[in-house]
């Protein structure tokens, strides 16, 4: 593989929009296990929270992918290889990458209870801002002109 040809491919896989599209991989190798990805990540995702004793599975499936992922494009980056076998590592790691967004983008909480955090942060946010307008300093008398 040619120096600028490595360049290319490293580009293409820590570019942003490298998984637009790109489909979880059926099945992958990883640490020398054959691993169904794409119908473990369905599994997952298909629960609308991760119970408790899943997220340990999770979890550590996530390391897993992580340290395959930094494997694989270190070959890329320091390995002697015909660029076709650099081409498919790419492939494999933009593959690992969707499927690590879709286990990221797992919730551990129900989706009402997200809610209900989300609007109470909110909330908060609104308060915040209509003390700073109004003049009020925490939960006092209005503040005007400081001063003798």
């Amino acid at each position: 593989m040619q120096e600028y040809e490595r360049k290319q491919l490293l580009e293409r896989i820590d570019r942003e929009s490298s998984t637009l599209g790109v489909e979880i991989p059926e099945r992958i190798e990883i640490q020398g296990e054959e691993v169904q990805l794409r119908e473990f990540v369905f599994e997952i995702k298909r629960r609308e929270t991760v119970p408790a004793g899943e997220r340990d599975r999770v979890e550590r499936a996530k390391r897993n992918l992580r340290r395959e992922r930094l494997e694989r494009k270190e070959r890329i980056e320091d390995g002697e290889m015909p660029f076709e076998t650099g081409e498919r590592l790419a492939e494999a790691i933009i593959g690992i990458d969707r499927a690590l967004e879709a286990l990221d983008s797992l919730g551990s909480e129900s989706v009402a209870d997200e809610a209900e955090r989300q609007r109470a942060a909110d909330t908060k946010r609104w308060m915040d801002f209509l003390k700073k307008a109004l003049g009020h300093d925490d939960d006092g008398p209005p503040v005007r002109g400081r001063g003798p």
